[in-house]
């Protein structure tokens, strides 16, 4: 009997992890829209991404996780840019926050609306450089800023998110 050659698949693992990431993303947006992160079953959620269950848990632990993702990847883009522009000025700082999240509104809505938002807490303290094994003074220091950060987003979206870019900038105008 003669034996086929075996077909690999030109998608390498990293790009089967890309792929399977995004779709479940997606996937989990759309069904946040109409339901509670807990309503929401592994199985539905793959059935609406389009891959199995193993693929969830080759990727996630949990639903959470997919979230924290993608928040993450919205952050070190707005991280990046503060990073790559060092001296940059508090009032410019705070605009690029409100444009951040002005340009990415529907979703931080979504997250706020669904109880989610507790999930950037973490992202935030990690992108301020917060270390529990560092030394008091920059652990506390970096602590305090991401706590501050935090709580800021945090009173923006129990204000319906109405401060906007421009309002930051009319301030900054008129030296407010």
């Amino acid at each position: 009997m003669e034996q086929k050659p075996k077909t690999v698949s030109p998608i390498s693992n990293e790009g089967r992890n890309a792929y399977v990431a995004e779709h479940l993303t997606a996937a989990l947006l759309e069904l946040l829209k109409e339901k509670q992160l807990a309503d929401i079953s592994i199985s539905e959620l793959c059935d609406g991404a389009g891959v199995g269950r193993t693929s969830f848990y080759r990727n996630f632990e949990t639903k959470e996780d997919i979230l924290k993702g993608y928040i993450e990847r919205l952050f070190h883009g707005w991280m990046d840019m503060w990073n790559n522009n060092p001296g940059l000025p508090l009032d410019k700082g705070v605009y690029n926050v409100f444009s951040h999240f002005e340009a990415n509104r529907e979703f931080y809505a979504l997250l706020n609306e669904r109880g989610q938002v507790y999930l950037m807490k973490d992202i935030i303290l990690e992108l301020c450089g917060f270390n529990p094994d560092q030394d008091p003074i920059p652990a506390y220091s970096s602590a305090y800023v991401a706590f501050f950060l935090y709580g800021w987003i945090e009173v923006w979206f129990r204000r319906g998110m109405r401060e906007t870019a421009e309002l930051s900038a009319l301030l900054r105008e008129r030296g407010n």
